[in-house]
């Protein structure tokens, strides 16, 4: 293998290695079994249960707000540091530790609720060191292909990244979540001796998320280097250069215009991503391996479509690409919002019907799959806007734009379901989100550039 098909394969696998991070702890198993287990404390305490699961949604919801503005305020910072030193392998390496960390303290979350905030600081310390590492292997991209390639290495990217989660979700349900019954998805008691009595499969799944991470960025710190001379920057250098980048962005219209557009609309999917489980839990009453099934369809559409759509970023070029996953993303939304286990766009269901599940299980593909088109086509648009000297830096805004306002998603989330009492309900700040999103997008010159 070539150096340079060295180079890709090693920041492919960052993909491959943190995709569990968002498959496996925040969307289909920690998040659900955290909401679960909160839900029922909180029923434990005499709260009804619409309160009650208000109440579990809520926690969830401001620990993804928290860690979005620790990111979005620390990402710019952490960029230009970056650039200036000419160094970002030593910062992936440092947020990689914290990733390792946080995720192997998941295994203390104990299913009697005894201890929800352990377990809400733990997935906080390790999904914000996924998102940090991410910013910064994310600007490595022009680096490792040309300006023609990037959108398929891009989609690539994303849809390797997507096969590891698919991969690593079938090993945990297949051999280690418990269902009601005790037994996994194919009949065996949870690997290793682990006590399903005390969820103890489930509970691994901090631990494998860990030592996945572990093992698969193994190839991208072999294959991928540092190409830039190291230079002899400091902090004060570092800020003053972030500076007058962002008073540079009343120059650079388009930039500015994607960066608003695509904070509003990777927030919304961020916003999916989180509370798709949850509600899945909470409104349709699914088990945590029903959850585990419906992410598989939904991490195998990522997988297709996102290899489909780095082919069409570079043919049609990444913002109609993104465009057409908003509008998709959009339906989806209304769509669930209009379905409850009681009914369907409006339509009394008899007892017991399976057409919500059917529904959800369509919509968790769409999810998936339109999740991973996002992006990786608004991966590459960003792309197009920088330049060598300062990649990591606009990677750095970049990061700060997608979660600036991370929070506001689950705020939002949160205040509505507060004030809904509905779990249900609560996600149609979505809508807005990514109606906003689109609207900007319009404003966003599909070439890029310094304008």
């Amino acid at each position: 293998m070539s150096i340079s098909k060295k180079r890709i394969w090693g920041w492919y696998f960052f993909d491959w290695a943190s995709q569990p991070y968002n498959t496996l702890l925040m969307t289909f198993i920690f998040g659900p079994y955290f909401a679960s287990i909160a839900s029922d404390y909180f029923l434990s305490t005499g709260l009804k249960e619409t309160a009650a699961d208000a109440r579990a949604q809520t926690m969830w919801s401001w620990t993804l707000a928290a860690v979005g503005l620790m990111v979005g305020l620390c990402a710019p910072i952490f960029g230009a540091i970056a650039d200036t030193s000419g160094r970002k392998i030593p910062w992936v390496a440092m947020f990689s530790v914290l990733c390792f960390l946080g995720a192997l303290g998941i295994w203390y979350t104990m299913p009697d609720g005894s201890n929800l905030v352990w377990g809400l600081m733990c997935f906080a310390v390790a999904f914000a060191g996924a998102e940090f590492a991410f910013i910064f292997v994310n600007s490595q991209l022009p680096s490792v292909c040309t300006e023609e390639d990037m959108g398929k290495v891009s989609g690539m990217g994303f849809a390797f990244g997507y096969a590891g989660g698919l991969i690593g979700l079938f090993i945990m349900l297949l051999l280690f979540v418990e269902q009601g019954s005790g037994k996994t998805l194919i009949g065996l008691d949870p690997a290793f001796g682990l006590d399903a009595d005390k969820l103890e499969g489930t509970r691994f799944v901090g631990p494998f998320t860990a030592i996945w991470f572990a093992i698969f960025t193994i190839p991208y710190f072999l294959w991928v280097k540092d190409t830039g001379p190291e230079l002899a920057g400091n902090v004060r250098q570092a800020l003053a250069a972030l500076w007058a980048l962002i008073k540079s962005l009343r120059l650079r219209k388009s930039l500015t215009n994607y960066l608003v557009s695509s904070m509003f609309y990777r927030d919304a999917l961020n916003g999916l991503y989180g509370f798709g489980g949850t509600y899945a839990v909470l409104v349709l009453d699914w088990e945590i391996t029903q959850i585990g099934i419906f992410g598989i369809v939904g991490a195998a559409t990522a997988v297709v479509f996102s290899w489909i759509g780095g082919r069409l970023d570079s043919r049609f070029g990444p913002k109609p690409v993104i465009t057409a996953a908003i509008l998709v993303l959009i339906a989806v939304c209304i769509v669930v919002l209009s379905m409850s286990r009681e009914s369907f766009m409006g339509m009394q269901l008899a007892e017991g019907s399976s057409l919500p599940d059917q529904v959800f299980f369509v919509c968790g593909a769409l999810i998936g799959g339109m999740g991973g088109v996002l992006q990786a086509a608004s991966r590459t648009l960003m792309a197009r806007h920088t330049s060598e000297k300062d990649v990591t830096e606009l990677f750095g805004l970049y990061g700060l734009a997608g979660r600036a306002t991370a929070f506001m998603a689950p705020w939002l989330i949160g205040v509505v379901t507060a004030i809904t009492e509905s779990a249900r309900l609560g996600i149609s700040p979505l809508v807005i989100l990514f109606v906003i999103g689109l609207f900007l997008l319009r404003y966003v010159n599909p070439q890029g550039g310094q304008a």
